[in-house]
């Protein structure tokens, strides 16, 4: 029973198996594939075998395309020789399993290769395979499109070549680095492009080629050539500003490829002592503040950049700053502040009546007169970048004034009397004349100096000046003081005489009244003559009991000497002051030497007192006999006895004082400088000199 059931499932197994095989057999395919790699790399030169298998069917017919051009044909195990293309028999050889065989392949025939089977009743077979031919590489070189890059052109190229080899890989490398494709890097075949170059693509630059069989690498350097960029400027020492005298160092740096030369330039000119960039300035003075100019150039570029520096040098104004006040129409008071020059210029302001303004170098405020500003002081700032100074003004009315006289003599020998009314005031007085009630104006007989202070009056008479009063108001516009001028004639005030040691020479000094018109003086002695005369003398001869001028002295002098006397004689000397020809009453006399008796009015009282004196003691004696006899009678008279006085009178006789001399020489000596001021330089008339009262000397007989 086993055998049965195990012959029943064998036939069964054998029954599948033959109705697998049949509808195998029903549905036969060929199939073709390659016998190893389908991508071949292979040198130039060798041989190399595309070599494949096939399945499905008997016998196929076998043909190869080099891309999609058929380049051999043949059926397997045909005995035909294989149809190959006539350009390629030499290289390509059709196996008997129908596998492709180069025989020293060349270069050109690196391509992608496709082998197709058929058999009739079947599809279509078919496999590809790529072969890759190479050569070792010789001779490769990297070059650029121009010696140099420039910085900001829109690209610049590098390019390899080489003799021989085929190129599998390249590599790009910058200072060792591999580059990669992006933004600044444009990677084309055998060419690199560099997009936009700048300084910093400045480099080695690299290729590096490599195949199956074989690697080379070419190096070259780029120079991108740039700049030059801006300048940059620096002074030294680092200052905002300078000040005249100081030194100063400019210096100008620009980065650039190759490095670009610079250049120095003030006021539209190259400065010639500048070098490499530095421009030393020396003692510097204002002319050379200023705009100063660098040039940059490159040479090669032919591009050029220009920067400029403001240089400050300022210098102190040369004197301090001053403050005045003006006049303005009579009723306004002009300030004035100034402190000229400098650099900058200074700034001027009156804080005090004005603090809302200022000025530079010169600043003015205007305001009307009025009492609050008589003696106030104002203040002008004065402020420049070196120094703060300051300066006070104040404005006063016109103070009381003595006005000076002096007389002269013109050319045309007329007298010429000059009156000057000179007040304190600021601003300044203007003065303004009159004579009696009329005002004085330029003309010929008077003349006003330009700035109204000093009154010229002109005539030949003396008489002329003493008719009327001159009236000078000096007046501003907080004031005015007025003051009346009554001229007289010529005269002298004060006088003396003052000997020396040895009574050989005198000095005499003199003062006159500050109106008074005197043109000059004759020096009168009356005594012996002198025993040399001086340079000035007179020579005269005349008796020696009469006055005679000795010496002239012009209108300004008050003193003089005279020399040489005798010391044993007696002199008298006195002064005549004189307006031109025209005399005045002499000085009192001043007497020097021993006396020399009684004078004529003391004999005369001599003589004139003896009979006085006589007449005297003859009424003396009656006086005492009236009385003596007086009172005898009345001693005799009764009935009551009166007691007897008697009585002595007694003569009271006048002191007698000898008579005292004048003796010149006894005064203190003059104070010389107070004598020759003039006389608008004193501060009152000097006084005069008042003579003791006459003695009479007599002698009681």
């Amino acid at each position: 029973m086993a055998c049965p059931e195990e012959f029943s499932r064998a036939r069964a197994v054998f029954l599948t198996l033959l109705f697998g095989s049949a509808l195998q057999g029903a549905h036969c395919q060929l199939v073709v594939s390659p016998v190893g790699p389908s991508l071949l790399s292979v040198l130039a030169g060798s041989n190399v075998t595309l070599a494949v298998s096939f399945s499905g069917a008997p016998d196929p017919v076998v043909t190869w395309f080099s891309g999609s051009l058929p380049v051999a044909t043949w059926t397997v195990n045909s005995s035909e020789v294989p149809d190959i293309d006539i350009n390629r028999r030499d290289v390509l050889r059709v196996e008997r399993n129908g596998s492709l065989t180069f025989v020293n392949v060349p270069l050109s025939y690196d391509s992608n290769y496709t082998v197709e089977m058929t058999k009739s009743g079947l599809e279509k077979a078919a496999t590809s395979f790529s072969l890759r031919i190479f050569e070792t590489f010789q001779n490769v070189t990297l070059t650029t499109e121009s010696d140099f890059a420039k910085e900001g052109s829109d690209v610049f190229k590098l390019r390899y070549s080489l003799q021989r080899g085929v190129v599998q890989h390249q590599v790009w490398l910058f200072n060792g680095g591999e580059i990669e494709s992006g933004s600044r890097y444009l990677m084309e075949q055998a060419n690199l492009s560099i997009l936009r170059p700048d300084r910093t693509d400045t480099g080695e630059y690299a290729v590096l080629l490599t195949n199956p069989f074989s690697s080379a690498m070419a190096r070259t350097n780029v120079t991108v050539r740039y700049g030059p960029d801006e300048p940059v400027l620096t002074t030294h020492p680092p200052q905002d500003f300078y000040v005249s005298g100081e030194s100063v160092t400019l210096t100008c740096r620009s980065e650039g490829f190759p490095q670009p030369t610079s250049a120095w330039a003030f006021g539209g000119k190259i400065l010639n002592d500048s070098h490499q960039g530095v421009l030393n300035l020396v003692n510097v003075s204002t002319t050379q503040g200023g705009v100063y100019v660098c040039m940059v150039f490159n040479e090669n570029s032919k591009e050029r950049r220009e920067k400029s520096l403001t240089l400050n040098i300022y210098e102190r104004p040369l004197r301090d700053s001053t403050c005045s006040v003006e006049s303005l129409n009579d009723t306004k008071l002009l300030f004035h502040c100034a402190w000229m020059g400098g650099t900058p210029q200074a700034e001027l302001s009156f804080p005090a009546i004005d603090p809302n303004n200022n000025g530079l170098g010169n600043f003015s405020v205007t305001l009307e007169a009025s009492d609050s500003l008589n003696g106030r002081i104002i203040q002008c700032i004065a402020e420049h970048i070196l120094e703060k100074q300051s300066c006070n003004i104040t404005a006063r009315s016109p103070s009381k004034f003595v006005p000076a006289v002096r007389t002269d003599v013109s050319n045309e020998g007329k007298i010429v009397v000059s009156i000057q009314c000179l007040s304190e005031a600021s601003p300044q007085a203007v003065v303004s004349w009159s004579r009696g009630s009329q005002a004085v104006t330029n003309g010929a007989t008077h003349g006003i100096s330009r700035d109204t202070t000093l009154l010229t009056i002109r005539h030949n008479n003396v008489s002329s000046f003493l008719l009327q009063n001159y009236t000078c108001t000096c007046s501003n516009p907080l004031g005015s003081r007025r003051r009346e001028i009554q001229l007289q004639g010529p005269s002298i005030s004060d006088s003396g005489l003052f000997p020396n040691q040895d009574g050989t020479i005198i000095t005499l000094t003199w003062e006159v009244p500050r109106t008074s018109v005197v043109t000059g003086f004759d020096i009168q002695m009356k005594g012996p003559d002198l025993q040399s005369n001086t340079s000035n003398a007179i020579n005269t001869k005349a008796r020696s009991d009469q006055y005679r001028t000795i010496q002239q002295k012009a209108g300004f002098e008050r003193k003089t000497d005279v020399y040489v006397l005798d010391p044993k004689s007696t002199y008298r000397f006195r002064i005549i002051p004189k307006a031109r020809l025209t005399p005045g009453e002499p000085s009192e006399v001043h007497r020097i030497g021993p006396g020399d008796g009684l004078s004529g009015p003391a004999i005369a009282g001599i003589a004139a007192g003896i009979p006085c004196s006589l007449l005297f003691l003859l009424l003396l004696c009656c006086l005492v006999y009236f009385c003596v006899s007086y009172c005898r009678n009345k001693n005799n008279q009764t009935p009551y006895p009166v007691s007897r006085a008697v009585e002595k009178a007694k003569t009271a006789q006048t002191d007698k004082s000898p008579h005292i001399l004048l003796a010149g020489g006894l005064k203190s000596p003059p104070d010389y400088n107070r004598l020759h001021l003039a006389p608008s330089e004193r501060s009152a008339d000097l006084p005069m000199f008042v003579p003791p009262p006459p003695v009479r000397v007599a002698t009681t007989v």
